[in-house]
């Protein structure tokens, strides 16, 4: 536990591996044993067929938020089942406060249907800042981390986004038509032309990820929740790659941004993605 006269920093040098600790259990614990396994009546619907919850979020988030709770004493857990409970509780993501801001299943519909496209996202903010994330993809076996400042790594080897190779069309992840408005897909419309390939996102958190590792160019996302954004958003920074809004600014997991916005592996590609997002709107 985190002493009395200990920075979040010094929690972090030498607690990182008990937040992974943690992140893997709550998988290996809530998670696994329900893939593929999942009973009708653990699965439930929130705002529409396509937004799915399971035992297995609601669970893995208590354990999260009980074990990352006694990690760092005083600290709060923003999750996005506690925060469908209850929405007044998002508003601690603009404390003071240490956060802990948790999905405990991104890529609930994957998980659903048993595909292995899904992850447990955590990150550690305070004051809108981003300090740290874990990226968990267990499925997989695949657990990606950042550290504000010191890079980005997945199962221990550095990342680096890199720059998209000259003369091929950018591929960009965006929001699922699925989850969009008709004003939403009419923002992205503008990524419809030669030279970028977009697709529909799977997780967000492995898109960030498949961003970081070099995998995909940018992401084009329509909404602003921080559970889905913050770890990844991290991860790319600290691999080298960058993220602006409609409005030419960086993301701010407090709210309030113009969207949609996008995360690349280099600035000319985010200016170029919102460049095309802007002409749309």
């Amino acid at each position: 536990m985190i002493g009395h006269t200990e920075t979040i920093e010094e929690f972090l040098a030498q607690h990182s591996a008990d937040v992974e600790k943690a992140v893997r259990e709550a998988a290996a614990t809530e998670i696994m044993p329900r893939f593929r396994s999942l009973a009708a009546h653990e699965v439930d619907q929130k705002s529409g067929p396509h937004d799915l919850v399971t035992d297995a979020d609601r669970l893995a988030e208590r354990y999260l938020t009980e074990a990352l709770g006694a990690l760092l004493p005083g600290s709060v857990v923003v999750g996005e089942e506690a925060v469908h409970a209850d929405p007044a509780t998002y508003q601690a993501i603009q404390g003071d406060t240490p956060v802990w801001i948790v999905d405990p299943v991104d890529g609930t519909r994957q998980f659903v249907h048993g595909d292995t496209g899904f992850c447990t996202l955590v990150a550690l903010a305070r004051q809108g800042v981003l300090l740290a994330s874990w990226t968990y993809a267990p499925a997989r076996d695949q657990l990606a981390t950042a550290l504000k400042g010191q890079g980005a790594f997945l199962d221990g080897t550095r990342l680096h986004a890199g720059a998209p190779a000259p003369g091929h069309a950018l591929r960009v992840a965006t929001s699922h038509p699925d989850y969009t408005t008709d004003d939403e897909k009419r923002t992205l419309l503008p990524l419809s032309v030669d030279g970028v390939a977009p697709r529909p996102c799977g997780s967000a958190g492995l898109e960030y990820l498949a961003v970081a590792r070099g995998e995909l160019d940018a992401t084009a996302f329509t909404w602003e929740a921080a559970w889905d954004h913050a770890a990844g958003l991290l991860l790319v920074e600290e691999a080298g790659g960058t993220q602006l809004t409609l409005s030419g600014e960086p993301f701010r997991i407090t709210g309030g941004n113009t969207v949609p916005f996008t995360a690349a592996r280099d600035a000319a590609t985010a200016h170029r993605v919102r460049e095309l997002l802007a002409g749309g709107a």
